[in-house]
């Protein structure tokens, strides 16, 4: 019995493996999400939400979707003052996605109920690569504007 096709057969499968490792942690989105928030709607049938989703990974991607049993949720940006239901926004490797008041936001419409002050809200974020995401979003007075630190 040879030796050669055992020694062979190792070699293919460290190196099997050494590649398969290769920048596996690295090369993906590793999405995390802070400061999420919708002001208490002050329409029975519509409602704005906010937050940021921070990509600490090395590879963008890219919001697609945002689905909630509280109603139908669309993902809009504001250019120019004008806001316009988009298909996607990028969330930059390295980088963040902020939806915030005046700019880029979640809209809800269709609410199966009025969302009240000290609620949550549960929406799940889904993203062109990364698996989806699940957020509590707490319902804040109409007023509420987050601070640097929330």
């Amino acid at each position: 019995m040879s030796r050669r096709p055992a020694r062979c057969a190792v070699a293919v499968l460290t190196g099997a493996l050494a590649l398969a490792g290769c920048g596996a942690g690295d090369s993906a989105a590793d999405l995390s999400v802070s400061a999420a928030y919708m002001p208490q709607p002050v329409s029975d049938s519509m409602a704005a939400g906010f937050l940021t989703v921070t990509n600490d990974g090395d590879t963008a991607d890219e919001l697609t979707s945002v689905t909630s049993d509280a109603g139908e949720v669309t993902v809009h940006e504001t250019v120019d003052g004008a806001m316009r239901q988009v298909d996607r926004l990028p969330v930059p490797a390295h980088g963040r996605l902020a939806l915030q008041s005046g700019g880029d936001h979640l809209m809800f419409e269709k609410l199966k109920r009025q969302p009240k002050q000290g609620q949550t809200i549960a929406v799940e974020l889904h993203f062109a690569d990364s698996g989806p995401v699940t957020v509590e979003m707490p319902v804040k007075p109409a007023t509420y504007r987050p601070t640097a630190g929330d």
